[in-house]
């Protein structure tokens, strides 16, 4: 039986080790923390995953929250006019299947839990480098999931691949309660996309959290713009006043809706910033072993179009694919960058997609979204990209090919 050691227990992480332990490997995973630990600890993240991920939890029986998650039907698109109204407004309902957030402090307990059980070997201790060098030894591969610290320094930067060498936004999350449905659609569960001309943006999406049903505000500031006041701010309760003054402010159609909202939790809230990364997918240990990085330690989006949770469950997905089709042959440095290669016929859309909602929007998308609001069809197919950023590449990023799909839209 082939030893397999994945190092960092989130969304990719244990997806690969649960995908990997129903194969039949001999799975270890290496958590910095305890179930308990992290359940209840600070939210990490927002996330909203699409069919195709969570296609994928499905296909390893690991949809354990589906029944008990808000099924989100559509994406909305609110454009932020210079006088405080909605210059554009729509909602685009997704096609295929529904998405769904649960909170990763749900998620990934309850996943370390039934990674045990199934009798799978969880050590709880942070991995360093040294640690790395000694365990190259002993398994047949090692995966390293944990996308920050110490550990994503084996991971050479790929520049070619990186335009930005400084986070483009400045990220403040809360998770309430309270929050009322939006007054057009208020029997639709939808994310809300909220944009905000030269400022920024704040999406809004019912979620799971370890209390039930609750919605995360998720604000993204340009740096040094008005939304970029978080840091330093370390009291829960002025992080979400913060957020609705800026709500007041910047989007009243949402704050109109926020005004009894609270916190779930201590924990519920998060801010921070990061440069947008793609690193080499080999990190070399001194003792001379190779190991291969997993989702966001080699391909680390902004969180402006969705896709973190969504490009770790496809990454997992191509990965164990790829170890299951290799069968007995050894794990090289060869087999690492092609099982990378795979998966980037998938990332590299996201990465095209994410990089280029960062930038001021050009005429032709300005003309798009205002399109949007006028023919169903348009607005669809923007919601259905968060599932497959692939078809972007026809119709949103090029102005000839803008043009054509209106034209095409407006004959039909």
């Amino acid at each position: 039986m082939r030893k397999i050691l994945v190092v960092g227990a989130g969304q990719a992480g244990l997806q690969l080790a649960l995908g990997l332990q129903s194969q039949g490997y001999e799975v270890t995973v290496m958590s910095n923390r305890t179930a308990d630990e992290i359940r209840g600890g600070r939210v990490m993240s927002t996330q909203c995953m699409f069919h195709t991920a969570l296609q994928h939890e499905r296909d390893i029986g690991a949809g354990f929250w589906e029944s008990q998650a808000p099924r989100i039907e559509g994406l909305g698109v609110s454009v932020a006019g210079p006088d405080g109204s909605r210059a554009i407004d729509w909602l685009g309902r997704l096609s295929d299947g529904y998405a769904q957030s649960v909170d990763q402090r749900v998620k990934m307990a309850g996943w370390m839990e039934t990674f045990a059980q199934r009798g799978g070997q969880l050590v709880v201790h942070g991995a360093a480098v040294s640690d790395l060098d000694f365990f190259a030894r002993r398994y047949d591969l090692v995966l390293v999931a944990a996308g920050k610290g110490e550990l994503v320094s084996m991971f050479a930067r790929d520049a070619a691949r990186s335009p930005y060498d400084a986070p483009q936004r400045a990220l403040a999350v809360s998770y309430v309660t309270g929050l009322g449905p939006r007054p057009e659609h208020p029997e639709t569960e939808a994310v809300r996309c909220n944009l905000v001309p030269g400022v920024g943006e704040l999406f809004v999406m019912p979620c799971l959290t370890t209390s039930g049903r609750c919605d995360i505000l998720f604000w993204e500031g340009i740096p040094g713009g008005p939304l970029d006041v978080f840091q330093g701010v370390k009291d829960p309760n002025e992080h979400l006043a913060t957020t609705l003054e800026l709500m007041e402010r910047f989007t009243p159609w949402e704050y109109a809706r926020a005004t009894k909202v609270e916190l779930t939790d201590a924990g519920g809230t998060l801010a921070g910033r990061y440069a947008p990364t793609v690193r080499k997918p080999v990190g070399r240990l001194p003792g001379g072993g190779a190991v291969l990085g997993v989702a966001d330690v080699v391909v680390a989006n902004d969180p402006i179009t969705g896709q973190g949770s969504n490009s770790a469950s496809k990454c997992a997905a191509a990965y164990l694919s790829a170890i299951v089709e290799h069968g007995d042959k050894p794990f090289d440095e060869d087999w690492m960058q092609a099982t990378f290669d795979r998966y980037w016929q998938t990332a590299q859309h996201v990465t095209t997609w994410t990089n280029a909602m960062l930038a001021p929007p050009p005429e032709h998308v300005l003309n798009l979204l205002g399109a949007a609001g006028q023919a169903q069809p348009i607005a669809d197919r923007f919601a259905d990209g968060f599932n497959d950023p692939a078809d972007f590449e026809n119709w949103f990023f090029a102005p000839d090919k803008a043009e054509a799909y209106l034209a095409e839209v407006t004959a039909g």
